[in-house]
């Protein structure tokens, strides 16, 4: 279609968070842009671009003018991709690495310097530290601690960078050892998964940062996690279900490991009110740092992403080729 008229697409985004950058996504657009986040059959019958992180497989049996489906991140495992028709395409987007790197940085110190208890002590009127107190721990540095990585994508990518230029030295475990390192990682080891409790027993801090697939759920269980140094931390920034949860309960409960950040569940609640997040109780722990899976939620990330998806509805438009694809 590129020289001629560009037909005006129909673009469907049922994804609330998309929402709030609906400058950035209709900025200088000649495409009819629909924000609907229930089930209207007619925005979905007329659908040529759908917009969402998550889809039933029912949602697609009316959408027949379907050609794009445009997830609003990276992963792509809660869309069901058997049931689109064959020839509709699928883009996926990131610019989260930054973002979640920097929020390891700050757990992995949250954790090192014990930052829970002495604001939680703080809150209750009580000065408690190492001057004062003779039972209370030492924090500890970054810097000439060594850094395990397993997954070496964007994020893995961008944590490794982000903790090499802390003094951190870093350590490896991805599908493909054999390849060369993101641009600016300087690995001090790398090896497959099959080598994973290895890269575990020589760190201090462990970064989980791989998709969710059958390969790698429950990768991180009990035998990985006793792996680990009695005095190391795990921060989970991938998806819940890769790290054993019975497992990492019960790791923080007999001290086989330091600490844990945990960013991501094994329920992934879209309500305030919904039920807890996962099927253990993880808020006893005073060595834990929770979050509500906001790891990768900046301004930066997201204006980045609709950027992308503004210019795919543009490219899909005019018969160019498309970034980021996943099928097609």
């Amino acid at each position: 279609m590129s020289g001629g008229a560009v037909r005006p697409l129909e673009v469907l985004v049922t994804e609330p968070v998309m929402g709030r950058f609906r400058d950035v996504l209709t900025a200088g657009s000649p495409h009819r842009w629909t924000f609907a986040y229930g089930d209207d059959p007619g925005a979905l019958a007329t659908a040529d671009v759908l917009v969402c992180s998550a889809a039933d497989r029912e949602l697609f049996a009316g959408m027949e003018r379907l050609r794009l489906l445009h997830v609003t991140g990276a992963g792509y495992d809660k869309i069901p991709l058997d049931a689109l028709r064959p020839e509709v395409r699928v883009a996926n987007t990131f610019h989260h690495g930054r973002s979640i790197a920097e929020h390891v940085v700050m757990v992995a110190m949250m954790l090192l310097r014990d930052v829970a208890r002495g604001e939680r002590d703080m809150r209750a009127g009580v000065w408690r530290n190492a001057v004062v107190d003779r039972s209370y721990a030492f924090g500890g540095v970054l810097a000439g601690r060594t850094l395990g990585v397993l997954g070496m994508g964007e994020i893995g990518g961008e944590v490794a960078r982000v903790a090499g230029a802390l003094g951190m030295r870093v350590r490896a475990v991805r599908r493909d050892p054999g390849a060369p390192p993101p641009a600016g990682v300087d690995l001090e080891w790398v090896g497959g998964q099959g080598r994973l409790h290895e890269m575990l027993g020589a760190c201090d801090v462990v970064v989980v940062t791989v998709p969710l697939s059958e390969e790698t759920s429950g990768l991180v269980d009990a035998a990985a996690l006793a792996a680990m140094k009695p005095s190391a931390v795990l921060v989970n920034v991938a998806r819940g279900a890769v790290v054993d949860e019975k497992a990492l309960h019960s790791a923080l409960s007999d001290g086989t490991i330091a600490g844990a950040g945990i960013d991501v569940w094994w329920r992934n609640p879209r309500e305030p009110a919904a039920p807890p997040p996962s099927h253990l109780d993880f808020t006893g722990f005073d060595n834990v740092v929770l979050t509500p899976h906001q790891s990768g939620h900046t301004e930066e990330t997201f204006r980045g992403r609709a950027e992308d998806i503004r210019a795919n509805v543009e490219a899909l438009a005019e018969g160019r080729p498309l970034r980021n694809l996943v099928r097609g």
